[in-house]
């Protein structure tokens, strides 16, 4: 029986995908916890499917889905849900952009009844832990970002950050949300959360440890165009 499913998306990843799949398997070692890495392989232009099946030898319970065509964030996420079998299973971002300890909080709360437990990166300053800062142009195309939703309720009261790459969910709930989700870029985590709440899934945030990673896949310019562009769909459809 797997304990805990982490769902990794990766596009562009094979100069740092070994550091998360060496820390992702420590993490397992050292909390005793019976996990699985699934890592997906978003039509990469680089090396990554290699480097990242080169460990599953060593890692008998890493999975490396991989397809041709990049089709997105979301997409790639969507893929990796649904193949997850885990009793919880975490969404995290490759980077190491939050410590993996911090599943342990998040499975606590679902174990408490929550369906869903998001990782933020706002909140009381004494417990969010903000170790690596965005650029000048990321904050405040985040700040742009958090008054759009909001001004438009895209998200449950109390939910302040949206887009930390560190979310668990329970199984069932992973797998009946992400059987609904259409979208396949950047903005994957607004629909989830308007399915939820749709659903009437109890989702909670939880404060993490977050360090900016400055290799990051997006583009400020066209994918603030595409973002956009996805929030309105989201709103048609939702």
């Amino acid at each position: 029986m797997i304990d805990l499913s982490i769902v990794m998306p990766a596009y562009n990843e094979e100069k740092k995908i070994h550091k998360d799949i060496e820390a992702v398997f420590e993490f397992f070692n050292e909390s005793k916890i019976s996990g699985e890495l699934i890592i997906v392989n978003d039509g990469s232009k680089d090396n990554t499917f290699i480097t990242a099946s080169a460990f599953k030898e060593k890692y008998p319970n890493l999975k490396v889905l991989t397809y041709e065509k990049n089709r997105g964030k979301g997409y790639a996420t969507k893929t990796g849900m649904l193949e997850a079998q885990g009793s919880f299973i975490l969404l995290a971002d490759a980077g190491l952009c939050v410590p993996y300890k911090y599943a342990l909080s998040g499975i606590e709360l679902l174990k408490q009844g929550n369906d869903i437990a998001i990782g933020s990166r706002r909140g009381d300053p004494n417990k969010v832990k903000i170790v690596r800062e965005q650029p000048l142009y990321r904050k405040l195309g985040s700040k742009g970002f958090q008054l759009l939703i909001h001004l438009f309720q895209l998200i449950p009261p109390g939910i302040e950050d949206t887009q930390c790459g560190f979310k668990l969910f329970k199984k069932q709930i992973a797998h009946d949300v992400f059987n609904r989700l259409i979208t396949e870029k950047f903005m994957w985590d607004i629909e989830v959360l308007r399915i939820a709440v749709k659903k009437k899934y109890k989702v909670v945030p939880f404060p993490v440890e977050w360090g900016n990673d400055p290799d990051s896949r997006f583009n400020p310019f066209i994918g603030s165009v595409e973002n956009l562009w996805q929030i309105i769909n989201i709103i048609i459809r939702t």
